[in-house]
């Protein structure tokens, strides 16, 4: 999606900015150490120098080896005069060897095997909230602001039974907790109470991952179709993340486009999570006909079969906000 391309950007762009800070620092501690230590500069001139012959050495094969041997117990010495030199400055010993915030990836981002290290997906994720917090409806999800005089007569009740539902849910969640199906029309809520459930959760420690069913699906393509290296990386662990996380709440299905390959998306999440005991909250404005409709039959069969219906009914309170302003 493009809205996770240009977050995952910035996320790449803070990164950036950290390892630049960084180098710039690793930059001024080797300009002071050799100020006050010009012997440890001659020794690392003579370090890069040995580099340079067992990088010759290596290019004869067999006939190297041994010389290749020799430079590297050359270089053990030297490098143990350094750290004495150091050490006996009052630094530490390894004060020269670069500053990193991350030391998995050494601020790349990545590991050795290209995928995203956890500190480049954390920036992420920062973004994703801060972007999540900006759209309205977003900003500050928390119970106390699910209001319901938007609801009238038999719908308040409903409403009512549902929201005191979910606190209970978000309350008491754990691996006894069900899975819930948020089912309704336009407008009524279930993004809006499902982010609710989704910060209570997560303030209480638990893993959540809030993902829309489109960019859900967008990450299991792009993880399989993906030529793109860095592209792979990126959604290999979103996928990770949705398959893994203790609750996962997927918004708005049956919005995205219908294909093959979205339908075995939502069969392995579903399917997948069943399996290894996660919970998820699935939101959609489907009726129970239109799921089958649209969906496998094992799809709905997992999902009528082993998720708890949460109902949700009354007109669109955008709707009903629109009037009031025109009123």
């Amino acid at each position: 999606m493009a809205v996770d391309g240009k977050l995952m950007a910035k996320a790449r762009d803070r990164l950036a900015e950290i390892k630049a800070k960084n180098e710039e620092l690793s930059e001024q501690r080797q300009e002071e150490v050799y100020s006050r230590l010009p012997e440890v500069k001659e020794l690392d001139e003579s370090l890069r120098a040995i580099m340079g012959k067992v990088i010759s050495a290596s290019l004869k094969g067999e006939a190297g080896k041994r010389e290749i041997a020799a430079l590297e117990k050359e270089s053990l010495l030297l490098c143990g005069e350094k750290v004495e030199a150091l050490v006996a400055a009052g630094y530490s010993a390894d004060y020269l060897e670069g500053v990193y915030s991350c030391p998995l990836c050494h601020d790349t981002g990545y590991d050795r095997f290209g995928n995203a290290c956890s500190c480049l997906m954390k920036l992420y994720e920062e973004e994703k909230s801060a972007y999540l917090s900006s759209i309205p409806g977003h900003e500050g999800d928390s119970f106390a602001a699910f209001s319901l005089d938007y609801y009238t007569g038999a719908d308040r009740e409903v409403m009512e039974m549902s929201l005191n539902f979910c606190k209970e849910y978000a309350l008491f969640f754990g691996k006894k907790s069900p899975n819930l199906l948020f089912r309704g029309g336009t407008g009524l809520g279930k993004t809006f109470l499902s982010g609710c459930v989704a910060k209570a959760v997560s303030d209480k420690g638990f893993s959540v991952v809030y993902e829309s069913a489109g960019d859900a699906f967008a990450a299991f393509e792009d993880k399989k179709f993906s030529r793109d290296d860095e592209t792979y990386a990126i959604a290999a662990e979103r996928v990770r993340r949705i398959l893994d996380c203790e609750l996962l709440i997927l918004d708005d299905l049956g919005t995205e486009m219908r294909t093959a390959f979205t339908h075995s998306a939502l069969y392995n999440i579903i399917n997948s999570r069943l399996a290894a005991g996660k919970k998820t909250i699935v939101s959609t404005n489907l009726s129970a006909s239109e799921m089958e409709e649209r969906y496998t039959p094992q799809v709905v069969s997992r999902i009528s079969g082993e998720y708890d219906t949460v109902p949700f009914r009354g007109r669109d309170i955008r709707l009903i906000k629109k009037e009031q302003r025109y009123s």
